[in-house]
């Protein structure tokens, strides 16, 4: 077997170990749910509107005074135009955090969906 083959072959069951111990550990991540949300009505003089939500965030699975990020999903209505798909970001801070999007006048949301929540320090 070359040096140069035996390398890679060490370099790779390196990475298995290291990947398998990874996959091992607990993941932990606070639940998010949705508690209420609001659309408003248009704003002068733009005609914006702005959609806000309070989502609820249960640590009860984390250390003390945890924190991270989350993303919600919108899909997008447009009376003239297509439909998109696009994402926001935000801090999750327990017990509830308050979002908002703004709006075209034109614009409306047609679904909503939390994604990417950063897991926590396991606690609890």
């Amino acid at each position: 077997m070359s040096r140069s083959h035996a390398s890679a072959v060490l370099a790779g069951m390196i990475g298995l170990t290291v990947a398998t111990d990874a996959v091992g550990e607990p993941a932990c991540r606070p639940a998010l749910a949705f508690k209420e949300f609001h659309f408003s009505k248009m704003q002068a003089p733009t005609l914006e509107r702005k959609w806000t939500a309070i989502v609820s965030v249960d640590t009860s699975g984390c250390v003390a005074n945890s924190s991270g990020y989350f993303e919600i999903v919108f899909t997008r209505l447009k009376e003239i135009g297509p439909d998109i798909e696009f994402r926001e970001r935000f801090i999750w801070l327990p017990p509830s955090v308050k979002v908002g999007v703004d709006f075209a006048a034109d614009e409306a949301v047609g679904r909503y969906r939390i994604d990417n929540i950063t897991p926590c320090p396991c606690g609890g």
